[in-house]
């Protein structure tokens, strides 16, 4: 079974005895303890950046390429685009409610197979984004601590660790879009530039 549930101190612990003094004089020694009220931890910009990131890496791709899929088991470059936003969604509906996350993948899959047109995925995607940063302003300090649903997916972990998630999800799917760009000839916008 997949595990979700470490946070970065945790990973950092867990990898100290097979690196050691490296981690002390790199990351670990300066790494701040995870709060959603430090100034590190501005999770909206974070989201905001993860859009505008996806945005510029995949602004070459049109609607000509919706279907477009390196091999027939793979996604088409609108699937991506909308599993990228049905992911935003999850991540969101998984923190709202309290059942916690939906595991049903099949029918996440099913869903995401049904979409044929990249316009129409950047429209989910552009409405996903605006639903986290909605979801994040309308939320305290408190809130955001507050642990999530039991459950295998960060359960009883804080709410505000879903953004390194949704952020990481996110670049995983741009990364192997820009893959498919390359295959179809494009070359991809760097994502860090204006």
């Amino acid at each position: 079974m997949l595990r979700f549930d470490l946070t970065q101190s945790d990973f950092f612990r867990k990898l100290k005895p097979h690196i050691g003094s490296l981690l002390d004089q790199s990351v670990g020694a300066t790494m701040l303890p995870m709060s959603p009220t430090g100034p590190q931890f501005d999770f909206a910009a974070q989201v905001t950046s993860s859009r505008d990131f996806f945005q510029r890496s995949t602004r070459v791709l049109d609607e000509g390429d919706s279907q477009f899929r390196p091999s027939e088991e793979m996604m088409t470059v609108a699937q991506q685009v909308a599993h990228t936003a049905q992911t935003i969604e999850w991540f969101i509906d998984g923190a709202e409610k309290p059942e916690g996350f939906d595991l049903n993948f099949a029918e996440h899959a099913k869903a995401t197979a049904e979409v044929r047109s990249l316009t129409e995925a950047r429209h989910r995607l552009n409405s996903a984004y605006i639903r986290a940063l909605d979801f994040l302003r309308g939320k305290t300090p408190e809130q955001l601590e507050r642990p999530l649903p039991p459950g295998p997916v960060m359960g009883g972990r804080p709410t505000y660790e879903i953004i390194n998630a949704l952020v990481e999800h996110t670049a995983h799917h741009r990364g192997a879009l820009t893959v498919y760009t390359r295959l179809l000839g494009k070359v991809p916008v760097m994502p860090y530039g204006g």
